[in-house]
């Protein structure tokens, strides 16, 4: 009998490196497991179950205390060292009181590592020597000698992980879901897709057509294409993690790599990129995939995905393959379970309507990038700078002698309106795109 997949004693990364504020405690879900990861003085940075073991507070609001650099509960001011051992109780009557109970106070603390610029975590607290035997999941793209260059991008989704799984597994929907954005649906053409590997551990295939793509998904969440373009050894390539959350939804974490034009990254900051084309990428996904689930889970409460689904094209395989790989090894569900998330048998998430929900950058990306975040906060600061610029102009002109009005008036008021553009410009158009944009199809011409 084929053993079951076990989600749970595998590495997941939960974010890239720089978007984690160290300054303070940050809340982060996994296979429906509440985690807050945290940054002690005199270590690198720890990931705990959210649950101070004193009343079950969240320690995602707690603080980084600034004497000790421990992390302590907002609740009661219990703290915890980078090893999740309580060391002080402010309420105790006796200091032996922590030494005697070292065992029951704990915080459980999970196995965490950085590689890749990724902070990863292992989400199974009772196996850390599995966990330190067990290589993570990297991408040989992500590798500065070899010439290779990258970016990073995360976003939280509102469909589940299977979902996200099949969708990026899918490279034909590319030119249609993303015309005029990554794909041009006038150049569409079949895609020749073969499985070279498939197995528990990893499934590989490969695409021929303008580009020759290797695909390779190793479960439960590395999803990779390495594109390679024409044959001086060019080299593109979108790393993908898709993490599982919660029922119904999913986190991605991606890095895009390639070995030329290694410039591009100094002068193209992260967040420009992220507004013009990675979060309208998910935007063209997000609402038919939410859906589409919706319908999969109709349909599944009768039948199998595979009468479900029609796929007679070469471009299917790699679904077809996954879809089978997770009936295999994890009879088609997640073990949410486990987590102690009671999903019951046919349950179908409802529809939301409300796009403003679906496609809501700022909850999903931008409160979770630093790059966005910061680069929002700072144009912020720019209006206020530029309604104030405009409001003293106006009044500096309204007070000058005639004699220097004539001569500096003109000059100091078109500086007063550029300001006045400038803030426009920030309030209607470029502000609102770490806000929400509605991404609609038919309009995509």
């Amino acid at each position: 009998m084929q053993s079951e997949f076990n989600f749970f004693e595998q590495w997941y990364p939960v974010s890239p490196v720089e978007d984690i504020d160290p300054q303070k405690p940050t809340a982060v879900t996994v296979l429906g497991l509440r985690l807050v990861i945290w940054k002690p003085k005199t270590s690198d940075y720890q990931v705990f179950i959210d649950k101070c073991p004193h009343r079950l507070a969240p320690l995602s609001e707690g603080r980084v205390d600034e004497k000790t650099g421990n992390l302590m509960c907002s609740y009661h001011g219990w703290e915890f060292d980078a090893q999740g051992t309580c060391t002080r109780i402010p309420q105790a009557e006796n200091p032996e009181l922590i030494a005697k109970n070292k065992k029951n106070l704990c915080a459980v603390s999970l196995p965490v590592r950085q590689e890749n610029d990724l902070l990863w975590v292992w989400p199974d607290a009772n196996s850390p020597q599995l966990a330190e035997e067990t290589p993570l999941p990297l991408s040989p793209q992500i590798d500065a000698s070899k010439g290779f260059v990258w970016s990073s991008y995360v976003r939280d989704l509102e469909y589940d992980w299977q979902t996200l799984v099949e969708n990026v597994a899918d490279p034909s929907h590319v030119p249609f879901t993303h015309h005029g954005v990554q794909g041009n649906r006038e150049q569409a053409s079949a895609i020749v897709l073969e499985i070279i590997e498939s197995t528990a551990n990893l499934i590989e295939a490969n695409t021929t057509g303008r580009f020759n793509t290797t695909i390779t998904f190793e479960p439960p969440c590395r999803l990779e294409y390495t594109i390679r373009v024409g044959n001086e050894g060019k080299q593109l390539g979108l790393i993908t993690y898709c993490i599982p959350t919660y029922p119904g939804k999913s986190r991605i974490v991606a890095q895009f790599t390639r070995n030329f034009a290694p410039t591009l990254n100094k002068f193209i900051p992260r967040w420009w990129s992220h507004i013009k084309i990675r979060n309208q990428v998910l935007d063209g996904d997000m609402v038919i995939l939410h859906q589409q689930e919706h319908f999969l889970q109709e349909r599944q409460s009768e039948e199998s995905w595979k009468t479900a689904y029609k796929l007679p094209t070469s471009a299917d395989r790699l679904i077809i393959e996954f879809r089978n790989w997770f009936d295999k090894y994890s009879q088609g569900k997640l073990p949410w379970e486990k987590a102690g998330i009671e999903v019951p048998q046919n349950s179908i998430l409802k529809i939301n309507n409300n796009r403003q929900e679906l496609l809501d950058r700022y909850t999903q990306h931008t409160l979770i990038c630093s790059s966005c975040r910061n680069a929002l906060k700072n144009f912020q600061r720019v209006q206020v700078f530029c309604v104030g610029y405009f409001v003293i102009i106006i009044s500096v002109v309204a007070n000058l002698p005639d004699a220097f009005r004539i001569r500096f008036g003109l000059p100091l008021m078109l500086t007063g309106l550029l300001s006045l553009a400038t803030f426009a410009w920030l309030k209607f158009w470029l502000i609102p795109k770490f806000y929400f944009q509605d991404y609609l199809h038919p309009e995509k011409y």
